[in-house]
């Protein structure tokens, strides 16, 4: 997709003029992005997507034919328009990095600019983000039940066009998939790309034999059969063996693997694996797919299914069971004649309140470097390693802990500073090993698949105070 400056909603653009007509284009906001619940009832969320963000960042401008566009809206002044014509972001970005596990209500992108640039890039920072995150979030779910098997992303043809294609396979690479089949992400990204065959491949030849027999001598040395097109136990797994005897054993090659696609995968695994091992050939994976998700994945495994590598494609890339990510873009504060002034939205749902003004995140651990709990703070506030500190729960005040012997790490990162890029960014390979270990510093109970344990997410003092303070002054105010 092309990264148009016009990729955002109406809104952004009628509010921005009106910030302009009032004489407020240089007012600075902060605005926050969070989300409140991980989603399938999960105890983490993998954040991903700051690296697309970052780079619309840097490049958005809004072209002569753009302008044009909106000049025939007949809603924005010319002096608006000429703004736009020489727009480019001048803010600040702080985030956590990509790889990061996060949690609901932590403070994961800050940005601080002008009022007019923080909404113009609402729509993209959502949607890059939201989606990233997502798929990210659910690779992470998969991978965590496979037990060390190594799991790829097939869902290229299942998902919400190219770029959800694409950016999907990037997040699940971050989260621990192993490959995909979009040969674009490889290309772009350096992601392994794989496949085997169709079935219209097998039933383009007369025989099933004849199919396997001239991939083998196409593919020597990466011969995986698809063995479900007519009858796996008597005629796939049995042709494909014969393959192995007649033509690759002979000159010195083995058959690499075959791919069960359809029927009860744990029976054929199973079954197949006892053949394959009789006919010698034990080294020869098994790969299955057919709507995987972590669920299936878990119950194949607990039956004793005999399964080298899981194929994963419909239920990853569009995360079915829950393909929306809840993330929100508030503003929390705002700069005026050099005073910081925290803002707040209250609501009758009380997960729904805001957490006002310009802050941090840390996170704490303990010797062991396991994530023992996370503190939002106000910015300048400081959490020093070792020395005691109180958390208690910002909802039940009366529940406390006192910790000392921890470490204390800001996660949170200033990227950006008046537009300009202050740290370069990492490779996806140094994402991927990060992002392995965020989620091994999570506590197992955390990490598990279903009813895992709360993590802690703290306010500090200070800002819970500051909170409350804020509920009260808003709260039954007369209009």
């Amino acid at each position: 997709m092309q990264n148009s400056a016009l990729m955002m909603d109406f809104y952004a653009l009628t509010m921005a003029n009106s910030y302009f007509e009032q004489g407020r284009k240089d007012e600075i906001a902060y605005f926050d992005y969070f989300f409140r619940r991980v989603p399938d009832e999960g105890g983490y969320a993998v954040f991903a997507g700051l690296e697309q963000l970052l780079s619309y960042l840097e490049q958005l401008r809004f072209t002569a034919q753009e302008i044009d566009f909106l000049r025939h809206k007949n809603l924005f002044s010319e002096s608006f328009l000429d703004y736009l014509k020489h727009f480019q972001f001048r803010g600040d970005v702080w985030a956590v990095k990509e790889g990061t596990v996060v949690f609901p209500h932590e403070p994961l992108v800050i940005i601080r600019a002008p009022i007019i640039h923080c909404a113009l890039i609402e729509a993209f920072l959502l949607f890059t983000l939201n989606h990233q995150t997502l798929i990210a979030t659910k690779a992470a779910r998969i991978v965590s039940v496979a037990q060390g098997r190594k799991v790829f992303e097939l869902g290229a043809r299942r998902a919400h066009g190219g770029d959800a294609a694409h950016y999907g396979a990037r997040a699940a690479y971050i989260a621990g998939i192993n490959g995909t089949s979009n040969v674009y992400s490889d290309f772009m990204c350096g992601i392994p790309s794989l496949g085997t065959m169709a079935h219209a491949y097998v039933q383009s030849f007369n025989h099933e034999y004849d199919a396997f027999l001239q991939y083998a001598k196409d593919y020597l040395n990466n011969s995986i059969l698809l063995v479900d097109t007519y009858d796996t136990l008597k005629q796939g797994i049995p042709n494909a063996i014969r393959v192995h005897k007649e033509y690759l054993a002979p000159l010195g090659y083995s058959l690499k693997g075959i791919r069960i696609d359809s029927g009860d995968l744990a029976y054929l695994s199973i079954q197949a694996r006892k053949m394959l091992d009789e006919a010698g050939l034990t080294e020869t994976q098994i790969t299955v797919s057919n709507s995987l998700d972590e669920y299936s994945i878990k119950d194949l495994l607990s039956q004793g299914a005999k399964i080298d590598n899981f194929g994963v494609g419909e239920r990853l890339i569009t995360a079915k069971s829950e393909p929306v990510f809840g993330g929100v873009y508030k503003i929390v504060a705002l700069e005026k004649d050099g005073k910081l002034i925290p803002k707040i939205k209250l609501s009758e749902t009380l997960q729904k309140t805001t957490t006002p003004a310009f802050k941090n995140l840390w996170r704490l651990y303990d010797k062991n470097h396991k994530a023992i709990a996370d503190v939002i703070t106000l910015h300048d506030e400081m959490i020093k390693s070792g020395q005691p500190y109180r958390l208690f729960d910002p909802e039940y005040t009366w529940k406390t802990k006192q910790v000392t012997d921890f470490v204390a790490e800001q996660k949170l990162l200033q990227w950006f500073n008046q537009g300009k890029r202050m740290i370069d960014s990492p490779t996806l390979e140094a994402i991927r090993t990060y992002c392995q270990q965020e989620i091994q510093s999570l506590w197992e109970e955390v990490r598990r698949l279903e009813k895992p344990h709360g993590y802690y997410v703290d306010l500090s003092q200070d800002l819970w105070t500051l909170k409350q303070e804020l509920i009260k002054k808003h709260s039954g105010k007369q209009r």
